[in-house]
């Protein structure tokens, strides 16, 4: 009996080998299924360089800002501008309109529960974008702008980097401005 089951084991163990064998030989790729995957691989190789993939997404972008939800953004839109844009439209942000001292309104889009330093910020990258585009100053000195200016809502400074906007009393479409902080001596 003992032999009997030692023969059904190696039986087993055979038949085991032979399934094993038989998916290997499944698994395998004939030469033509080889060529197909170095053609694959080659084409990898023959890829776009980033320079006109970057340009064909471009073009795509542009298409889509003309769409009459994102028809306000620039042609060169980022997109943090259209997500920003996007939440726009579904109440989840908001604009601030900040005046500058030259009299220039920058439309700024933060979210509704934004900080003072969200918008601090927020001016911040708008800047840096306009700049890009324009090719106008490098680089501005965020930290002498507001050590020299305070942000003004209604003749209240904002002071305060962690405090909401919106308890500021600051709502969709409010005017914010830049006011020169007077020096203390």
């Amino acid at each position: 009996m003992e032999e009997q089951a030692g023969l059904q084991a190696v039986k087993e163990e055979e038949e085991e080998e032979e399934d094993l064998s038989e998916e290997l030989e499944k698994r395998r790729k004939t030469p033509a299924e080889d060529e197909e995957a170095q053609a694959e691989d080659d084409e990898d190789e023959d890829a776009l360089p980033h320079s006109e993939i970057l340009d064909i997404f471009e073009e795509g972008l542009a298409r889509l800002v003309q769409d009459p939800l994102l028809c306000d953004l620039p042609i060169q839109v980022t997109l943090e501008e259209v997500n920003s844009q996007i939440a726009l439209e579904y109440g989840q942000a908001m604009t601030v309109r900040v005046l500058k001292a030259d009299g220039e309104v920058m439309p700024i889009v933060v979210v509704q529960n934004a900080t003072t330093l969200d918008l601090k910020k927020a001016i911040c990258r708008f800047m840096e974008l306009k700049q890009q585009r324009e090719g106008g100053v490098k680089h501005i000195s965020w930290r002498y702008v507001w050590r020299t200016y305070h942000l003004v809502f209604q003749g209240e400074k904002l002071e305060d980097d962690k405090m909401r906007l919106k308890d500021y009393g600051i709502r969709n479409r409010d005017e914010v401005t830049f006011m020169k902080r007077l020096r203390k001596k």
